[in-house]
């Protein structure tokens, strides 16, 4: 069963500032954190008008029940001329399990320059996540060779996921990316939906260089993430994501990304910390 996007985004209003989104049926144990990120967008967006988020910051504290709603409360902490500030707690019995903070702006002109996009081959040169090897399936963290089946996206990977034997695995990765069913052409939803991609695969970055220093299946989850949206995004077409992993230490990794429509627009950039947890590598010999 793929994960229906459109429905997830599709939040009801209970009263004034407050929402209830719902996580349509899935398998796994615990909620993707970029669903959560993408409707808490929407819950914010339920209190804006006539503004477009330019950026958000979010921290994941505890894992998400798939089988319970989320209860979105909204802040109208500021509203200027210009600028819009919400924040908004996400929860699931009683406690917290996300909260964001998130900005919005008129759209206006100004000064415009970018970091130029990387050069790959088209996206249908490389092949999709699902249809990776089982050998290197079998070393990806835990279910997510069917995270990558279930989900409403289809990634295609300049660098697989995996590294080769020989490859050098630098903290570098790159896919490219687009929705399986296309949305509305609704702004809001293009930047949720870009928002939930986004947390996809960045991890990915910190984990390559360690592959083969670990046997193990590593255990991950996500502590923060943000977004800073810079040019209109249109969620249908196909992305590059460029992820690096500039540092990892006391079992965190940190990662950057940035995301470029086909056409070399620079729409969207996003920063992650992430837990990244390897079990001791059994004893060699006997």
């Amino acid at each position: 069963m793929t994960f229906d996007l459109r429905a997830a985004l599709t939040l009801e209003q209970l009263e004034i500032n407050l929402f209830r989104g719902r996580t349509p049926p899935r398998e796994r144990g615990r909620i993707f954190g970029g669903q959560v990120i993408a409707q808490a967008l929407m819950a914010a967006y339920g209190t804006v008008e006539d503004r477009l988020c330019h950026s958000l910051h979010g921290y994941f504290m505890r894992p998400g029940d798939p089988s319970v709603p989320i209860i979105f409360d909204v802040d109208r902490s500021r509203d200027g001329r210009s600028f819009a500030t919400r924040r908004v707690v996400a929860i699931q019995h009683g406690q917290q399990i996300f909260n964001l903070a998130a900005s919005f702006h008129v759209p206006e002109t100004g000064a415009e320059h970018q970091a130029p996009m990387p050069k790959t081959g088209a996206p249908e040169t490389y092949p999709q996540a699902s249809e990776l090897r089982a050998e290197k399936v079998a070393l990806m963290p835990d279910g997510q060779s069917a995270f990558y089946n279930y989900i409403p996206v289809e990634w295609r990977f300049v660098d697989p996921p995996i590294p080769a034997e020989d490859d050098p695995a630098p903290a570098r990765q790159r896919a490219w990316f687009r929705l399986r069913e296309p949305l509305s052409e609704d702004p809001r939803l293009h930047q949720a939906a870009l928002a939930y991609c986004s947390d996809v695969a960045l991890i990915g970055a910190a984990i390559r260089p360690h592959r083969r220093s670990h046997a193990a299946r590593p255990q991950t989850a996500s502590l923060d993430h943000a977004m800073w949206f810079h040019r209109p995004v249109d969620a249908n077409q196909w992305h590059l994501y460029e992820m690096q992993s500039p540092s990892a230490s006391g079992a965190r990794g940190f990662n950057l990304g940035a995301i470029y429509s086909q056409a070399g627009a620079l729409v969207a950039n996003a920063a992650q910390e992430d837990l990244i947890r390897f079990a001791p590598d059994p004893p060699k010999g006997v």
